[in-house]
């Protein structure tokens, strides 16, 4: 029997509350911490505790991070999904499965490891054994595939921070699940691990937790939110790190404030970005749903001001805890009117930090609401990395006027008066002693006087268009991965970045064909974009929604001869992208169109 070395998926089905993540976290660090390249994704549920979870563990030599095609092994035990987990392995596939769990093991195509994990777990401690049963199949795992016990130990001191009994009690169960493999089952698999070289300096990072250090260092002075999943660890994540990054002789330089709902939420932001502070808030699409009316306001009265949307399923409550692109035209035109704003749309946990700082500068640059699109993939996810950029220039607080003799120094003043033709006025600060302080929500016109008058209106809306299209090529350039023959492109966003190169592996093992990819980081989108689509005969559009959103924006904006170039593949269905299905949809599309 041929060895399969680091290169199998492995799925766990437990249940919510039941300390099944703490257990999953230290397998997932072991397998890290021996040089494999490996990634976890949580498939939590969004009611409470003690319904179903699973998380799927993929070990890829390649670095895949898709969930994978099929399970290997399965773990069983929860007799909640017992059934149906069992029902949905292919012949073959490991099932280890805890016999305590009092339910049938009707599958006799399959290679069975039946484990008490319950019962060990139990005469270790029996009032936590329904918590310590968990590691016990982290012990079996690692006897069955050869895990390093040092580094095992390692991981699980790893998860318990200096917790000593936490850390003893967690380490014997899973030596009692070892031990229990070794001299009670027999190995008749042939799934293993093998150490490859370690480099130095990397950890296991979550998109959110990215995304609130990186708004630290982009200098945030004002946190407001209001929870929401998949949004609420990146507001805890800033309120956990600012006291220790974030003060000046003993004293807070920042303020957090926990509003009574979202709308507030957002009017915090636009105050903190009236008064020339740099404020942000994290939601999630239901919650940019209720902040429309304040987006509107801030992009008209031109305040600076941060929203993170962490992605999850919609509409209305949908799916809270399963991931998708579904928001991106909401954050791009969002708010009733004509608007258009600026997105950053990270891809990698690096991005996460990079675009939380880079954000601010962005949205005081430009003096608007500037939008910051992750998903609950991406976001709640810990993902493999080994350093941050860190910004090394000065912060760009854009055109702020602080000074009578810089006041003097501009002809002719108006508050939202175009005076050098790239669509962006002059602001002054409160505070500064410069009058006049205006931003106004009516109609106005460049000295900030309301005004009704239709040529003005007509003016400002002109000019408001000019300084956001004037952002496409500030912001963060594509990603564009070449190849030499200029046939097929496929453009894509945000988490697919941790999928597309399986997905190019795999049209190449179906059709021989090669394409080159280009990842769209922000919106409006980058001159290089509408350069991609010209240089391609076939250009797919991916995204994970249903309605092929970036697509329509790209119809909208790029000139008619681009239009019959362009096809959509979008599908959405809660789960993070697998790369065989949405690779088959590309060369069900391209089949279609005689590519």
């Amino acid at each position: 029997m041929d060895r399969i070395v680091n290169d199998f998926t492995i799925n766990i089905a437990t249940a919510n509350g039941t300390g099944s993540q703490s257990a999953n976290l230290i397998l997932l660090q072991t397998l890290f911490d021996m040089g494999i390249p490996v990634s976890g994704k949580n498939l939590f549920p969004s009611n409470i505790s003690g319904l179903p979870t699973w998380y799927i563990v993929r070990l890829s030599e390649k670095g895949y991070q898709a969930p994978g095609d099929r399970t290997h092994i399965q773990v069983l035990v929860n007799p909640a999904t017992w059934e149906e987990d069992l029902a949905s392995v292919e012949p073959g596939t490991v099932v280890i499965w805890n016999t305590d769990s009092k339910m049938p093991m009707e599958r006799e195509d399959v290679i069975s490891y039946p484990v008490p994990m319950t019962k060990i777990a139990r005469g270790l401690n029996p009032k936590l054994a329904r918590m310590i049963a968990n590691v016990v199949y982290v012990g079996v795992l690692a006897e069955l595939l050869g895990m390093d016990q040092e580094v095992l130990e390692a991981a699980i001191a790893k998860q318990f921070g200096g917790k000593a009994k936490a850390i003893e009690l967690n380490a014997e169960a899973a030596r009692l699940g070892r031990a229990y493999c070794s001299e009670e089952l027999t190995k008749s698999d042939s799934y293993a691990v093998e150490a490859r070289d370690v480099e130095d300096g990397g950890f296991f990072i979550e998109g959110n937790e990215a995304v609130a250090l990186g708004s630290i260092f982009g200098g945030v002075q004002m946190l407001s939110w209001y929870p929401i999943t998949p949004s609420s660890s990146l507001a805890e994540g800033i309120i956990a790190w600012l006291p220790q990054l974030r003060t000046h002789e003993g004293k807070a330089t920042y303020a957090v404030l926990q509003a009574e709902d979202e709308l507030a939420a957002a009017g915090m932001v636009i105050g903190a970005g009236w008064a020339g502070a740099r404020g942000m808030t994290a939601t999630s699409g239901p919650g940019i749903s209720l902040m429309q009316e304040f987006i509107g306001l801030s992009y008209f009265a031109e305040v600076p001001s941060v929203f993170w949307d962490v992605n999850r399923v919609g509409p209305s409550t949908g799916l809270p805890t399963r991931t998708q692109q579904g928001d991106l035209t909401m954050l791009y035109e969002g708010s009733h009117g004509d608007t258009q704003h600026i997105v950053f749309i990270p891809g990698t946990v690096e991005e996460c930090f990079e675009f939380g700082w880079r954000i601010f500068d962005a949205a005081e640059r430009y003096q608007t609401p500037v939008f910051g699109f992750s998903d609950l993939d991406l976001g709640m996810n810990k993902w493999a990395m080994r350093d941050f950029e860190y910004p090394t220039e000065a912060m760009d607080r854009g055109k702020v006027v602080l000074t009578k003799e810089q006041m003097d120094s501009i002809e002719n003043y108006g508050r939202y008066r175009d005076v050098d033709g790239d669509g962006i006025p002059y602001r002054t600060l409160p505070g500064s002693g410069l009058d006049p302080i205006l931003y106004r929500g009516t109609g106005h016109d460049e000295d900030g006087t309301y005004s009704e008058k239709p040529d003005v209106y007509y003016k400002l809306m002109g000019r408001l268009k000019r300084k956001i299209e004037g952002a496409r090529d500030y912001l963060p350039a594509p990603v564009v991965r070449e190849e030499d023959e200029q046939d097929i492109g496929v453009i894509f966003y945000g988490s697919m970045e941790n999928t597309i190169e399986e997905i190019d592996d795999i049209l190449e093992d179906m059709s021989g064909m090669k394409v080159s990819t280009l990842r769209v980081r922000a919106l409006p989108l980058h001159s290089e974009v509408e350069a991609f689509v010209e240089k391609h005969n076939k250009v797919i559009v991916l995204e994970i929604n249903r309605d092929a959103q970036l697509y329509g924006i790209m119809r909208k904006e790029y000139p008619n001869h681009l239009l019959d170039k362009m096809h959509s593949v979008a599908y959405s269905d809660g789960m993070p992208p697998r790369a065989r299905l949405y690779a088959e949809r590309i060369m069900d599309v391209l089949n279609e169109v005689g590519a």
